[in-house]
């Protein structure tokens, strides 16, 4: 006999159903609510929304630090366990900044890139004018979906500076296999922001954009002291100067998202790299040059 938690897991995995539930809704109405809804601070109500949300999600805590969540907001941005992502220390290795599957990857061909088989955008309509002469426009590229059970903080991939961040405000559309092979120009239209960096000791140009999606529109970054989120009304550039060393936490989502990882050419992928493989923080994604 089905369980309700596989009867619901099965309906969440029929494509048509999933897309409808997910974005056939008033995204940015109900993202802020849940917004508000995951920050009341009751341990009883934690609990039961951590239930609630095992029903539709294979929820692992068993790496947590703690277990114990005032609120459901704490079991979404949950700290692991020292030790629990080991960092790849080879000084050439360029790590994933994330737990997260990997999407649409390969290079960028005159600023175009992939979001999904046949669905391709350009670095200007992600990242605006600064996109245009960059260092990424003839790059490579790497989607990481973090899934709304995963270790939601991100990381630096390799020793380096945050040198600017831009915001971009937008909608909040999931961002899962389904919705980005149906809706054209996705990540260019949702919420995300754009992390310039310089990394290893010959100061490479690389960017990473948190993508944010429904129920999950607020990024919060530790180079600033600010959330990032659809009613942030500051500025949108923000001249940063925070060095950090690889596998420290650079920041993380409310919930579950996407980030792209942007590099020069030179960067070559990790061997045996392709889409679907599942990735944890700190293990080797690329190969400085």
């Amino acid at each position: 006999m089905m369980t309700v938690s596989k009867l619901l897991k099965s309906l969440a995995a029929q494509e048509d159903i999933n897309f409808l539930v997910t974005n056939r809704i008033p995204r940015i109405a109900l993202t802020h609510f849940m917004g508000w809804f995951s920050q009341l601070r009751n341990p009883w109500l934690a609990k039961a929304s951590v239930w609630v949300w095992r029903q539709f999600a294979d929820l692992d805590l068993s790496e947590a630090k703690s277990t114990n969540f005032e609120s459901l907001h704490a079991c979404f941005i949950r700290e692991l366990r020292e030790g629990a992502r080991p960092v790849d220390n080879d000084v050439q290795t360029f790590v994933s900044p994330c737990d997260g599957i990997v999407g649409a990857m390969g290079e960028v061909k005159n600023g175009q890139v992939f979001q999904a088989k046949g669905f391709p955008y350009s670095l200007q309509d992600l990242l605006g004018d600064s996109a245009q002469h960059g260092p990424w426009r003839d790059g490579k590229y790497i989607t990481i979906r973090i899934t709304s059970s995963m270790y939601h903080r991100f990381h630096a991939p390799h020793d380096g500076r945050l040198h600017r961040v831009e915001y971009f405000s937008g909608d909040t559309w999931n961002v899962n296999p389904i919705a980005l092979k149906r809706v054209e120009k996705l990540f260019c239209k949702n919420e995300r922001a754009m992390l310039e960096m310089e990394v290893g000791a010959q100061r490479h140009p690389i960017a990473l954009v948190p993508v944010a999606a429904v129920l999950v529109a607020s990024i919060r970054l530790h180079a600033l002291d600010t959330l990032l989120h659809t009613r942030y009304t500051g500025p949108k550039v923000m001249a940063c100067d925070a060095g950090f060393r690889k596998g420290d936490e650079l920041g993380w989502f409310q919930h579950g998202s996407t980030i792209l990882v942007f590099t020069p050419h030179q960067f070559d992928f990790a061997p045996g790299l392709q889409e679907g493989t599942v990735l944890r923080m700190g293990q080797a994604l690329m190969r400085l040059p």
